[in-house]
């Protein structure tokens, strides 16, 4: 008996997991079609909405900005140049999925998101699809197609502003509590010591299935440095570091295209900014340890890791901004 498909969250699906055909992603339970880019089910009253979209080189009014989307609806194929995939005739919101993924906007349904291979460089697998967690439909609106119609008339299109859940909204990840030493200074104009406190932190520990999968690339040999550390037990022990970092004010995406596989003390030099990556993949160093170099001349790269160039220079010119801020060369 198959299990039956739900809004929101599938149990059991891991968040970045690839899943290399789309009758994998059906299977998984995580988009109800083997073909369209939206999804559909009946929702408790009957009526269709929409669970899931994949993003895989769709209209060219799409956008992808990984934190918000804005993704174009869909049309019967007879409505579409069979070539070029371009709209002969504006879309209608009476179409059946369009209508789904408006009516999962106006119950506050979350949708799936899923990303195949054809579509934006900087955050899509190489190959096969990625599960990339649950967004939030924020708007829709009726627009005008960046492409006319065949005799130069405008199209209009049934747009989409989704906006991705937080990490806590994505319904995976365990937590840990820690306990942390601070030391709390007094204020004032009399001289007081330092006095510690313990503290408790929740922090969300997070090794991502991205992660994961750059470092078993390496084999756990740092691409910087080159070092490979391995453990009593025998396994490489590595970190899978963001060049553009996830959290504001920077919102980087979770995708192999954005991280690297680094030992310990590499991943921290490339946080505070001693490292960076140039744009022919060299490894800068700007403030070396000693007078000898530390880190490899070029970053070793594999040729199945897709590495974009666009979050090297992000990390690069974040850290050149910050050193002219405070008056460094």
């Amino acid at each position: 008996m198959t299990a039956e498909r739900i809004v929101g969250h599938v149990e059991g699906i891991e968040l970045g997991s690839v899943h290399l055909k789309r009758r994998n992603v059906f299977d998984a339970r995580l988009h109800g079609d083997l073909q369209r880019g939206i999804s559909t089910l009946k929702d408790s009253d009957g009526k269709l909405v929409s669970d899931a979209i994949v993003l895989n080189g769709g209209y060219h009014d799409d956008d992808d900005m990984w934190h918000e989307i804005r993704y174009t609806g869909a049309s019967p194929d007879k409505e579409k140049d069979p070539i070029t995939k371009h709209l002969l005739v504006s879309q209608s919101w009476d179409y059946p999925d369009n209508a789904a993924l408006r009516r999962s906007f106006e119950r506050g349904h979350p949708v799936r998101i899923l990303r195949g291979f054809k579509g934006d460089a900087r955050y899509s697998p190489r190959e096969g699809y990625r599960y990339d967690g649950l967004y939030r439909i924020t708007g829709v609106s009726t627009e005008i197609s960046v492409t006319p119609g065949p005799v130069g008339e405008p199209i209009h299109i049934c747009q989409f502003t989704l906006e991705r859940h937080s990490e806590q909204e994505q319904g995976q990840g365990r937590t840990m509590v820690e306990s942390a030493a601070a030391e709390l200074a007094g204020i004032g104009d009399e001289e007081k010591f330092p006095q510690t406190s313990t503290t408790q932190v929740l922090r969300m520990m997070r090794d991502t299935a991205a992660a994961r999968r750059i470092k078993d690339l390496y084999d756990g040999q740092c691409q910087t440095c080159g070092i490979r550390l391995v453990g009593a037990n025998d396994e490489p022990y590595s970190q899978g570091a963001h060049l553009k970092p996830l959290a504001a004010p920077h919102k980087g995406p979770d995708v192999e295209r954005n991280i690297l596989c680094l030992c310990p003390n590499c991943h921290v030099r490339l946080d505070i900014g001693a490292i960076s990556i140039d744009e022919d993949w060299s490894v800068i160093e700007r403030v070396p340890h000693g007078t000898s170099r530390t880190t490899l001349p070029h970053l070793l790269l594999h040729k199945k890791h897709g590495l974009h160039q666009t979050y090297a220079a992000y990390q690069r010119e974040w850290w050149d901004n910050f050193r002219r801020a405070r008056g460094g060369e």
